[in-house]
């Protein structure tokens, strides 16, 4: 039984991480190389629109694994609610996580993919503001994510 919940243990931690890996990937190396395409290409071929609704495809495949994710953090966390194995910052990280991966698969994407749809006409300021928000939305679920991995793995070596 022991070894089993260590296998849990480790696999959460192991997900966290690579959620945290894929929002770090996602937002500091795939979009700047999509919106920058004609520094890699010979020729400039995409339009900022066209590089967004390739940028916004990615995001809309993340949002599988974000919804996944969410239902893994909150069943995870509440079987330690259930054996009294976590504090303040895990709820709250965890809380922090949960909300900004939905905010941002849930509300977000669809958003600008709805915009995108509607066009390259559609894109104005208030897609431009939605946009912002979509990227301090995945800013501070990277943060979430790291608080989340640093409590749990914290309260895994201590409670043993």
């Amino acid at each position: 039984m022991n070894n089993k919940k260590a296998l849990i243990d480790v696999t959460y931690l192991l997900l966290i991480a690579m959620t945290a890996g894929a929002v770090l990937v996602l937002g500091a190396f795939v979009a700047a190389v999509v919106f920058h395409s004609e520094i890699y290409l010979t020729l400039p071929l995409l339009s900022r629109y066209e590089e967004g609704k390739i940028m916004g495809e990615i995001f809309h495949r993340f949002s599988y694994w974000a919804y996944f994710m969410s239902v893994v953090i909150v069943i995870y966390e509440i079987a330690r609610y259930k054996v009294m194995q976590i504090d303040k910052i895990a709820i709250l990280s965890a809380l922090g996580s949960v909300g900004t991966l939905l905010l941002f698969s849930a509300v977000y994407t669809p958003k600008i993919l709805e915009y995108q749809a509607r066009g390259e006409s559609a894109i104005d300021n208030s897609f431009e503001a939605l946009h912002k928000a979509s990227e301090i939305d995945f800013k501070m679920l990277l943060v979430m994510l790291i608080i989340l991995f640093s409590r749990r793995a914290y309260l895994m070596a201590v409670k043993k």
